[in-house]
């Protein structure tokens, strides 16, 4: 299995590729996460992270089966693993029907996309490859069939649950979304500003129905209920002890999203806080 550690960073702006990208992973590498997971992803922006350090893991987070042939995705993970052994993670995911071309029952697609990874020429073992699983089943196939789930969105009572399903052994890294602010005000407005747009897709809110919230709090951005359970924010006590959180609950890993109202940039600043708050380094 690849070894995320116990902390990694999650950031979408790293799929951009290019100097700075290189150069924030190359920092991370130095801070001393375990992990960069980022989204939207593909396996040859992996392996440009990937060359960009010598330590830290680099996640797809998630690469959708829609976007990518499973062929090809196994020739493009065989290649990086040779580059770069044991530090690619190959993360998938179903994606959603507003989003993708061609979007049909996400649970049998998926079983059909790893039957193709693993009759691929050269692919790519089920201990280097991972899913984003929120539902029982999902979560149940990614036990059998990879390392383990990186569910998106949640909070630590649906990582307890999450954990009873895969049993002891598979991978669990939870993304969180963390606002390095203790003005409750500022970091609902930070948070809903990113949550606002996952409102309106039906995995999400399905699975927010499943771990308790009402239709009302998926509304003008979510709700100052939702918000406060799938974003962390707070004093440097506060954010220690809610992360501790997820591992007490069964996480492995915690793949932290700094939001710190700039999506723009590298929120390079606040991934230094967040090292020394963790004492990583």
């Amino acid at each position: 299995m690849v070894d995320v550690g116990r902390f990694g960073i999650w950031s979408g702006k790293l799929r951009e590729g290019g100097d700075e990208a290189v150069e924030a992973v190359a920092e991370l590498d130095r801070l001393g996460f375990g992990a960069v997971w980022f989204g939207m992803a593909s396996v040859p922006a992996a392996g440009e992270l990937l060359a960009a350090s010598s330590r830290i893991a680099v996640a797809t987070g998630i690469l959708s089966i829609w976007q990518y042939d499973a062929a090809m995705v196994a020739e493009q993970a065989a290649a990086v693993e040779d580059r770069h052994p044991g530090r690619l993670l190959l993360g998938l995911g179903v994606s959603h029907a507003p989003l993708a071309k061609d979007y049909r029952k996400p649970y049998s697609a998926m079983v059909d996309y790893l039957d193709a990874l693993d009759s691929a020429s050269a692919p790519l073992p089920k201990e280097s490859r991972a899913l984003a699983a929120l539902g029982p089943r999902m979560l149940r196939l990614a036990a059998e069939r990879t390392a383990g789930a990186h569910p998106y969105l949640v909070d630590a009572q649906f990582v307890a649950r999450a954990r009873e399903t895969l049993g002891a052994g598979p991978l669990l890294a939870p993304e969180v979304k963390v606002v390095l602010s203790a003005d409750a005000a500022e970091a609902r407005r930070i948070g809903r500003e990113t949550v606002d747009m996952y409102t309106r897709l039906p995995n999400y809110t399905d699975n927010w129905l499943r771990m308790g919230f009402e239709e009302k709090d998926f509304a003008d951005g979510g709700s100052d209920r939702l918000i406060d359970s799938v974003v962390v924010w707070g004093d440097d006590d506060t954010i220690r002890s809610r992360l501790a959180e997820f591992h007490d609950a069964g996480a492995d890993h915690v793949a932290v999203q700094v939001l710190d109202g700039s999506p723009d940039r590298h929120p390079r600043e606040g991934w230094r806080r967040l090292a020394d708050l963790l004492e990583l380094r």
